[in-house]
């Protein structure tokens, strides 16, 4: 992934509490404000999504696009790229979950974003640090409101 972002979060959860959340996209509509509709076009081997179109509205940002999953063998990390999008040209991500003391897990959420619109560099990564820190926010409160349990 080139020119990157990057942010963490603590949550009060273990992390196949946390990974629960993360992969079960046709909830995103009732906790990710800005995610209207999932819809999970493949899976793999595991039952895991493997490609999911999302509906994004965002206020003046809106698009429907279509990411790829990639998921590790111990359920700690999850990857994804573009496969095609209206508004965006690159997608790479990924949240990274480290267990740390008192059955809490570090989520470290790592993005991406090119559009098809010319962007400068500062900008665009200043709307991926929002990006990351509300989905980052609004994860922390699912798992720990209790949901994907």
């Amino acid at each position: 992934m080139a020119d990157q972002s990057t942010q963490s979060i603590d949550v009060e959860a273990p992390p196949e509490r946390v990974m629960a959340v993360i992969a079960d996209f046709p909830s995103y509509p009732e906790w990710a404000k800005q995610v209207r509709e999932t819809e999970v076009l493949a899976e793999d081997e595991q039952g895991r999504a493997k490609q999911v179109k999302l509906t994004l509205d965002a206020g003046p940002i809106k698009d429907v696009y279509t990411l790829e999953y990639d998921w590790s063998a111990d359920g700690r990390e999850v990857s994804w790229h573009l496969v095609k999008g209206q508004m965006q040209k690159a997608q790479d991500g990924r949240y990274r979950l480290e267990p740390i003391d008192g059955g809490m897990t570090r989520v470290t959420y790592t993005l991406s974003v090119e559009l098809m619109l010319p962007m400068i560099g500062m900008l665009r990564r200043k709307a991926e640090a929002m990006v990351m820190h509300t989905a980052l926010r609004e994860l922390k409160r699912r798992v720990e409101e209790g949901a994907g349990q």
